[in-house]
């Protein structure tokens, strides 16, 4: 038994209807077409929001740049919750960063534009180990009439600029 104030099974209570009584599809107006993709975000970003502020976010993605690459190597930004920003570290690494913590409050609010961060907290953890360089890749044997043309350059910095150059434009190449 269905009751008028129960929606029909298969369509959801929640929708808008139309003229005729049909569900109209998310997003949609049909007295003036699709909805502005605006009024919707804020809808759809509400839940991943709430679990991760938009400031923990930008600090998360963008920590090298804020705290520079020697500390970014050594620290990596964990939580910010009511405005303590706790930070993974290694053991003998906090207390570095205790004496750092002013000037590391003023970085990071400086970049997020607003004052957040009122304290840090330090969490003993094990970094990563740094990313290797990849090797030199050997030198490539340039050309015959590029290394006569090279001959003749006189200055021995200019030769060795040019020299370098056309390794990398040759060493390019190859790989084509």
């Amino acid at each position: 038994m269905q009751q008028d104030d129960e929606a029909p099974r298969g369509s959801s209570p929640f929708r808008r209807k139309d003229e005729a009584g049909r569900d109209e599809p998310p997003g949609w107006r049909a007295d003036r077409g699709p909805r502005p993709l605006s009024t919707l975000l804020p809808k759809l970003t509400r839940p991943v929001f709430r679990r991760r502020s938009p400031a923990a976010t930008h600090l998360m993605t963008d920590w090298p740049e804020i705290v520079g690459p020697v500390l970014a190597a050594q620290t990596m930004p964990q939580k910010l919750v009511g405005g303590t920003l706790t930070l993974g570290c290694a053991g003998p690494m906090a207390m570095e960063l205790q004496y750092l913590a002013p000037q590391l409050i003023e970085r990071v609010n400086g970049a997020l534009g607003q004052r957040v961060v009122e304290r840090l907290k330090f969490l003993q953890m094990k970094m990563p180990p740094p990313a290797r360089k990849a090797p030199k890749p050997p030198p490539v044997a340039l050309p015959q009439p590029v290394s006569a043309a090279l001959e003749e350059v006189a200055d021995p910095e200019l030769r060795a600029a040019l020299a370098r150059l056309g390794q990398g434009v040759y060493r390019g190449r190859k790989r084509r």
